[in-house]
């Protein structure tokens, strides 16, 4: 997701303007160019500004609330706990594989991070999105884990004592509306395996996009706009972290090929 920036030149700026946008950037929102842009930070997060935003858009979204949340998470982690190796795990860190935004805007803490590829799900445009970068006139997409083929991530280690304050942070980001199925996943490097928490989407929820076009999936990233910045921005974001890591995901190249020479052409 888009990160906001406040850049405080020698131009003529006095103190006021300069509070007023240290404000800004503190409560996670800035003004760019006459709009306002939300920067998702971590005490963006916390403050439970997210669920505001959904809740005062009035879209006929049911937001989950802190109980539902905290409960989400009870359960994931009650899953884990299965098995012989109940009383090791309970105590043990949690891993979080990462697909999309959280790969270069992670907002949680983390004591390490590896590269790990999971099977059975692949990376997708499926989610559309209302608010945060589309509007209702016009949504946005973004990404989710769907079923089938394999996916090229990062995960990241919370250390135990951190686990439950984290994922509440991380909770209150993805699982916003309920669209994601939080699950365990198996993460594979080489001869490394180890489980980490996925978000994949939720085929029950109403903004799952189906089956939709190639076409359609190029337009909505090429045009759409929200809260939290453009479809574009979001898509380059992906690619050029991916990139950092080494990971080469060429459906991702291709979209981000077409949807700068959409936009290209409706300049």
């Amino acid at each position: 997701m888009t990160i906001a920036w406040v850049f405080v030149k020698n131009a003529g700026i006095t103190p006021s303007a300069v509070t007023n946008a240290l404000r800004l950037l503190i409560d996670g929102c800035v003004m760019s160019d006459g709009q306002g842009i939300i920067a998702l930070t971590r005490a963006y997060l916390e403050s439970r500004k997210l669920q505001e935003l959904v809740v005062q858009s009035g879209l006929d979204l049911r937001v989950l609330n802190e109980t539902e949340l905290e409960q989400s998470i009870q359960d994931i982690l009650k899953q884990r706990l299965r098995g012989a190796q109940r009383q090791r795990r309970s105590h043990s860190d949690v891993w979080i594989f990462a697909y999309g935004s959280l790969i270069w805007n992670p907002t949680v803490k983390f004591s390490d991070h590896r590269v790990g590829t999971i099977y059975g799900w692949h990376r997708r445009f499926c989610l559309w999105t209302p608010l945060g970068r589309g509007t209702p006139e016009n949504p946005g997409l973004m990404l989710g884990l769907d079923r089938g083929g394999s996916c090229r991530g990062i995960a990241y280690r919370i250390p135990a004592e951190d686990i439950l304050a984290e994922l509440l942070i991380l909770w209150r980001r993805e699982m916003v509306v309920g669209s994601y199925t939080p699950r365990w996943v198996k993460v594979v490097d080489g001869k490394d395996r180890w489980d980490a928490i996925a978000f994949t989407i939720n085929h029950s929820h109403v903004m799952y996009t189906g089956n939709i076009s190639n076409e359609v999936v190029v337009n909505s990233l090429a045009t759409a706009h929200g809260k939290l910045g453009t479809c574009a921005d979001y898509l380059v974001h992906t690619v050029d972290g991916l990139m950092k890591y080494g990971i080469c995901d060429k459906p991702l190249l291709k979209l981000k090929e077409q949807v700068m020479a959409q936009q290209l052409l409706t300049q």
